[in-house]
């Protein structure tokens, strides 16, 4: 991805580097050589422009010159009593379990455990030993049972093979917290094929490395987790993620469709990552879910190459026809578009 950064600011000129941290398309573009080498070595992945100031950058390198440690005369430590509880309860935290869905979920079973017990104990006595002598007692007792027993089947019924608040142990424990949300690290720096395949992508290790080449130890799992990733890229072996987000086989998903052309974020599907330390699917993933979305999200229109041939459309919204364009409009309930 890029090349080691040990000694960079013996081999380029600052001012030249600073300009490539900054926008390395933009030196590519302007023609410089040395720019488009870089970019030329390494598989042509572009490095995301940024708005990093001079002196930020210079701070990086200053960094990267003491060997990935923060030189002593620039650390300014604060510590009080509410980081020290929040970095001592941050792997108690459960990103799935602050979801209300979830615990609602179990407390419908709990519930239905209870009345069925409820109701076995009900017909027990109704039919065997009539102890209780108001029937209609049994009565309430076993309908409502019935009622929520059905609901909780149908609810069960509708989600299988679906796998909300799916949440499987990683190989390595990855923090989006920590990467995503602490670190401000962009979603498409490391999903870098989201806005142009099919699929977003699991990034190699050859990224990860781009950051662990110099940080060698994380504040909250140390050196144990980071080992495995250089370890990984040492032994030439990718790191076997496991998917977290999946939609049946019969399904037709297309993340470039979303991200680059519908301008789809990332959370509106995925929840709020940043705050996520292991990843789980928030949403289900269902047919109702997305067609809900289809009938309510609004096509954006202007300054979007893709949708300049939808000619007619753009007279509807001029003439005043139509005030805005969801994608249902654009044929998002039509079946072939997801099962073809």
């Amino acid at each position: 991805m890029g090349p080691d950064l040990q000694g960079i600011t013996e081999r380029r000129d600052e001012a030249w580097i600073i300009k490539f941290v900054q926008n390395s398309q933009a030196l590519i573009e302007a023609g410089d050589a040395v720019a488009i080498q870089v970019f030329e070595e390494n598989s042509k992945i572009p490095m995301p422009p940024n708005n990093l100031t001079d002196d930020q950058v210079r701070d990086i390198l200053l960094y990267i010159e003491n060997g990935g440690k923060v030189a002593a005369s620039e650390v300014v430590e604060v510590e009080t009593e509410e980081t020290v509880a929040s970095q001592e309860t941050v792997q108690a935290e459960t990103p799935a379990e602050a979801v209300s869905g979830r615990k609602d979920m179990r407390n419908m079973q709990i519930t239905f455990v209870v009345l069925l017990i409820l109701m076995l104990i009900s017909l027990f006595d109704l039919f065997v030993t009539k102890i209780l002598k108001e029937k209609w007692i049994h009565y309430i007792i076993i309908l409502t049972a019935l009622y929520i027993g059905g609901e909780v089947l149908f609810v069960e019924a509708t989600s299988l093979g679906r796998q909300q608040y799916y949440q499987p142990d990683q190989p390595v424990w990855f923090s989006h917290k920590v990467h995503a949300g602490q670190n401000q690290i962009d979603c498409m720096y490391c999903h870098f094929t989201a806005d142009k395949s099919m699929h977003a992508g699991i990034p190699p290790v050859a990224v990860c490395m781009n950051c662990h080449n110099q940080v060698k130890s994380g504040k909250i799992t140390g050196e144990s987790e980071i080992a495995k990733v250089t370890e990984a890229y040492a032994n030439k072996k990718p790191i076997e993620w496991i998917k977290v987000h999946n939609v049946p086989d019969h399904v037709y998903f297309n993340h470039a469709q979303h991200v680059e052309v519908g301008k789809v974020d990332c959370e509106e599907c995925h929840g709020a990552v940043e705050e996520m330390d292991e990843i789980v699917q928030v949403e289900d993933l269902s047919m109702g879910w997305c067609i809900d979305c289809h009938r309510t999200k609004e096509v954006q229109f202007a300054n979007n190459k893709f949708y300049e041939q939808y000619t007619r459309m753009h007279e509807k919204l001029i003439s005043g026809e139509k005030v805005k364009v969801t994608v249902a409009d654009m044929g998002g309930e039509d079946c072939q578009r997801c099962h073809y």
